[in-house]
């Protein structure tokens, strides 16, 4: 019998309804891999019985003729996500032991779909980091290894580094993530899956424990463009509980889907050409062009000049949102509380939030409380605002002369463990590519495009205009095909 681990979401929905299996046989399927899969610390909490009680309703629909959307998919949920009984920790000690009594709106969509749920999938903690290494609850281990047949362990990148290694490792066919600075996009080019940040508001924040309120964007990661299309549509849709979120109509990314581009225009930003990246970078980014022109598409050369000030823009904004956001955490009304003997409340505030953050949303934090002060208020904060009304401003003007904006992921293939902690500004340039089109708040897909010379992933980044979900895809449909990318991690663990 085939390995139901290896389908897709569209194989797995689409089998399920066909009756070649239930979906009972689908949920134990990857319950078991995900317990026998411990060793990756890919799930934070595992809910397999959550996942079989799905996994009977979505038997018992189908012979009763009432099938849902996804009846019969199991999915791992990124911590991130309040799960209505389920500990929701955002990797941190802050939150450890947090069971909310309410579900946040991404994941009650995706419940009302027909999904189960396999667990709670491990991220970087309060969503800060680009490899999984500042979990409270230890570092997610990615599931792929380099050719030369060492050892060393890799970073299934961040922050969705949990929901990226299962998704690769077969221990779930789709996750969500949530990307502020490039958080869905970059683990999914280090573990050769795909996965979509949709416009800003799209998809609904409610719920979803806060890093940077104007960046955070949920979106889903899953094997191929077509099941992220098929995810998207039912994790999307206008929320009067998010003052942000889209009143717009959600439309049948999967009906529409087409590798056909005739008629576009791929815009190349000559920017991101820089100075001292991997040759192996170019070289991908240069097969994809030649792909898309396959695919019918004329590229053109265009500019995004203030690309260059984007990472120092984000690291303003993003810690100072966090620091406003993370303020709540005072050991007060929820969470951790440290309240030593003979303790004030300065006392217990203090204590609480030196044990309950970690050392990189500690930094972040003072970063952030740093740029909103009194003093520094209109020279850092102002100033990264305008700089982002202007990266914007680039992105509408090259719009005007190209339809989708194709460039590398990521800098670089997934790096060692380890390799990038003890320099935070090595770390923070990993969302070099990924984080102009999170300011611009613009729809962003990676794609699997190549392995590189270790035998390692490389994605190829698509960008389009604000509520075009639609471009993106088709053209990350039209890289999938001609990139042929079928590679998966070997089973080591």
């Amino acid at each position: 019998m085939t390995d139901l681990t290896n389908l897709t979401v569209a194989e797995i929905r689409d089998g399920h309804r066909a009756g070649d299996f239930s979906a009972v046989e689908v949920a134990e399927a990857f319950n078991a891999n995900v317990a026998a899969a411990k060793a990756l610390n890919a799930f934070i909490v595992e809910t397999p019985d959550r996942a079989i009680e799905a996994a009977k309703a979505a038997d018992s629909d189908r012979a009763a003729g009432t099938l849902k959307p996804l009846s019969g998919v199991p999915i791992g949920m990124k911590d991130l996500f309040a799960t209505n009984g389920v500990q929701t920790t955002a990797a941190s000690h802050m939150l450890e032991g947090f069971v909310p009594r309410y579900e946040s709106t991404v994941s009650q969509k995706l419940w009302d779909a027909g999904c189960g749920m396999l667990g709670k999938l491990n991220l970087d903690q309060f969503a800060m980091g680009s490899s999984n290494e500042t979990s409270y609850f230890g570092n997610v281990i990615s599931p792929w290894k380099r050719n030369d047949g060492g050892n060393a362990a890799l970073a299934p990148g961040g922050s969705s580094g949990g929901s990226s290694a299962a998704i690769a490792a077969r221990l779930c066919p789709a996750a969500t993530g949530t990307d502020t600075g490039g958080s869905i996009r970059q683990p999914a080019a280090f573990t050769g899956i795909s996965g979509i940040k949709p416009t800003y508001g799209r998809c609904s924040r409610w719920g979803i424990v806060a890093f940077a309120s104007s960046l955070d964007q949920a979106g889903p990661m899953a094997h191929d463009v077509r099941d992220c299309a098929i995810m998207l549509e039912n994790m999307a849709g206008f929320d009067p509980k998010d003052a942000t979120s889209l009143d717009l109509p959600v439309p049948n990314w999967e009906a529409a889907l087409s590798s056909d581009l005739k008629g576009k225009k791929v815009g190349i930003p000559k920017e991101y050409r820089l100075e001292g990246i991997d040759p192996e970078i170019d070289a991908m980014w240069d097969a994809g062009i030649a792909m898309l022109k396959d695919a019918g598409a004329e590229v053109v050369e265009i500019s995004l000049p203030h690309t260059k000030y984007a990472l120092p823009t984000y690291y303003i904004i993003a810690p100072a949102e966090a620091s406003s956001n993370l303020a709540r955490y005072d050991g007060v009304r929820y969470g951790l509380r440290d309240l030593p003997q003979g303790a004030g409340l300065q006392d217990m505030y203090a204590a609480t939030r030196a044990d309950g953050f970690g050392p990189e949303v500690k930094r972040r934090i003072m970063i952030g409380t740093y740029v909103l002060s009194a003093g520094f208020y209109d020279a850092y904060y102002t100033q990264a605002q305008k700089v982002r009304a202007l990266i914007s401003r680039d992105f509408t003007a090259a719009f005007e002369t190209c339809d989708v904006i194709l460039a590398p992921t990521a800098p670089s293939a997934a790096f060692g463990l380890g390799e990038k902690t003890a320099d935070p500004l090595s770390m923070y340039l990993n969302d070099v590519f990924a984080v102009p089109a999170s300011l611009a708040g613009l729809p962003a897909m990676s794609v699997p495009a190549a392995l590189n010379r270790e035998g390692l992933p490389l994605g190829l980044q698509i960008i389009g205009k604000a509520f075009d979900e639609q471009g993106v895809l088709n053209a990350g449909l039209a890289i999938e095909e001609r990139a042929g990318f079928t590679a998966r991690a070997e089973k080591w663990w």
